[in-house]
């Protein structure tokens, strides 16, 4: 079942699954705590696969796509339906990105194996809003999760 708020990075994101000030000093700790931030979500049957899966994912090649922002993303079958969890970094973490930078913004995007399609159309609407500088310093800038929610939700009515 497709619902409309899985076509929106704010309609799948909630303050349980966005920590701001995330103290991780390399890749591999801000990837397991930012899927740590859905281990309570009742749609991850096995939060340990779903780690397993990212991580899988991630040696296929860098999520480190540039600008600052790392978008580690999988599908799996220890999800239930697609989720979002963002991190901001207390911290520059060297993320082996693309462009050689450092990244502060961490958004993870896991889906079922059976939604490719959403899980391509959000990275797709992720990638735009990233390309945005003054919106990615709205992210860095934000004082706490609900404040992230609020500029994700503003950014997507503007730019769709």
């Amino acid at each position: 079942m497709i619902l409309a708020n899985t076509l929106s990075i704010s309609g799948l994101l909630t303050p349980e699954r966005i920590c701001v000030g995330l103290d991780a000093g390399t890749k591999q700790d801000a990837i397991n705590e930012v899927v740590d931030l859905l281990s309570s979500s009742p749609e991850v049957r096995d939060v340990e696969q779903l780690r397993a899966d990212v991580f899988t994912r991630e040696q296929v090649m860098s999520t480190g796509v540039g600008k600052g922002l790392a978008l580690p993303h999988a599908q799996s079958a220890a999800v239930s339906n697609t989720l979002v969890a963002f991190a901001v970094t207390k911290n520059l973490v060297d993320y082996n990105a693309l462009d050689g930078e450092p990244v502060r913004l961490i958004l993870l995007l896991v889906g079922p194996e059976n939604e490719r399609a959403i899980h391509v159309r959000l990275l797709g609407r992720i990638s735009r809003l990233m390309n945005d500088p003054s919106f990615r310093a709205l992210l860095i800038d934000a004082d706490d999760e609900d404040a992230i929610v609020d500029i994700i939700t503003k950014a997507e009515e503007v730019h769709g």
